[in-house]
């Protein structure tokens, strides 16, 4: 199979050899990212997405845990200490725990640029993911060891979700995939057409659209002119769909940092 990312062509092979579980094994095929660029950064790592999961138990975090990570995170960059742009959650912490109730370790988990609190619930240790956003990657946390990745890209994560689910099936494997993105992304054609055909051949994933009413500094309704969102008010049978306030802005902690 080949691919053109950013002009260049590259060749993914999609019975490529799986990585062994073993923990060094695993470092040696996931170097640190010094490219951001996650197509660059699996292909860096010579494997394909189905790498072995971390079978250990993956959290006993609370909300206010969570709660408590995040506040940490905005103390920081309030402080000036990332250079990035970090985007934070807050107020959903028991949606999130119910959500993550029916996530495995075998499960895909697929973000967009606010992450933190799956990546915690998926497994990953807080130090680790409190290291990769100090070092400026808060939007395109990727933890394949965990099987989480995220996309800052608006809607790209998407079609890279279904594309796991399709290789889950055809390959027979156990394990779902688990997509999250916000309510504007939700109302783009790109989701509509994934959620559609997803739904239309049966994949493993569920979607779960999250509704803080942020939306960069657009409001969706408005925008749109439609008082009730589309899956809002028409339950889907691979949709989640929740509401929340955040007392966050849709980027940073309510400080400007000048990077």
């Amino acid at each position: 199979m080949r691919r053109s990312v950013r002009g260049k062509i590259i060749r993914v092979n999609p019975r490529s050899t799986v990585v062994k579980s073993n923990a060094s094994h695993r470092r040696a095929a996931f170097p640190p990212r010094q490219n951001l660029t996650l197509a660059n950064y699996f292909r860096q790592a010579g494997r394909t997405f189905f790498t072995e999961p971390d079978q250990t138990r993956m959290t006993n975090l609370t909300a206010d845990d969570l709660i408590a990570f995040e506040t940490d995170i905005a103390n920081v960059f309030n402080a000036g200490k990332i250079r990035a742009p970090v985007h934070l959650y807050y107020g959903n912490e028991q949606q999130m725990l119910d959500i993550f109730r029916d996530v495995r370790p075998e499960d895909w988990v697929m973000c967009s640029w606010r992450s933190h609190y799956q990546c915690l619930l998926k497994g990953v240790p807080p130090e680790k993911v409190r290291a990769e956003i100090l070092a400026g990657h808060s939007i395109t946390l990727c933890f394949p060891e965990q099987r989480v990745v995220s996309s800052a890209i608006v809607g790209g994560i998407i079609p890279i979700a279904v594309g796991v689910a399709m290789g889950l099936k055809q390959r027979g494997e156990k394990g779902r995939v688990h997509c999250f993105m916000g309510e504007m992304t939700a109302e783009t054609g790109i989701a509509h057409e994934c959620i559609k055909y997803s739904h239309n051949h049966q994949l493993p994933i569920r979607f779960i659209v999250e509704d803080n009413g942020k939306s960069v500094c657009t409001d969706t309704r408005e925008a749109w002119s439609q008082k009730v969102l589309t899956y809002e008010g028409a339950p889907h049978p691979m949709v989640i769909y929740y509401k929340y306030q955040t007392k966050y802005p849709h980027a940073g902690a309510g400080q400007r940092v000048q990077f």
